[in-house]
């Protein structure tokens, strides 16, 4: 694949900026879309990012549906700077059920996952419907979920 030069979680200026809108969130953040509460997305993250970034024990393994359209959804979510959608599922691994719990503790969990894409190595990563990606797809989705959420909270 070209070189996109779109912005990515590898950039470190792109990475703390990244953990000053995270800093940012409250209690008192409300979700301008979709069901999670503040809680629920800053795990969601902490549990997503550290998928990606294969912290603890993580079965790869690519969906059916997503041998057949993974690669052309990927092709169309990394192509731009355009913004994640809103209301885009979820895989129900990434789905938090407990509404409730520290969030400080949670957004320290994710300043430190975010702050670990400078030292990203993960070659077994796959994703659960995008399948194998470069580098460089991979950076790009980082951000742009990171972006995603925190934009969801209004950060």
């Amino acid at each position: 694949m070209e070189d996109l030069n779109l912005t990515t979680i590898f950039d470190e200026r792109v990475r703390e900026v990244l953990v000053l809108r995270i800093s940012a969130l409250t209690k008192g953040h409300k979700a301008q879309w979709g069901k999670m509460n503040v809680f629920q997305m800053v795990k969601h993250n902490t549990y997503w990012n550290g998928w990606i970034l294969g912290k603890d024990k993580h079965v790869y393994k690519q969906a059916w549906m997503g041998r057949l359209f993974g690669k052309m959804a990927l092709r169309s979510m990394i192509k731009d700077e355009k913004p994640l959608d809103k209301n885009i599922p979820t895989s129900a691994q990434f789905k938090i059920n407990d509404p409730t719990g520290d969030l400080d503790a949670e957004k320290t969990k994710w300043i430190a996952l975010i702050r670990a894409y400078d030292q990203f190595h993960n070659p077994a990563f796959i994703h659960d419907f995008l399948g194998k990606m470069t580098r460089e797809q991979i950076g790009i989705l980082a951000y742009k979920h990171t972006d995603h959420h925190l934009r969801q909270f209004g950060v």
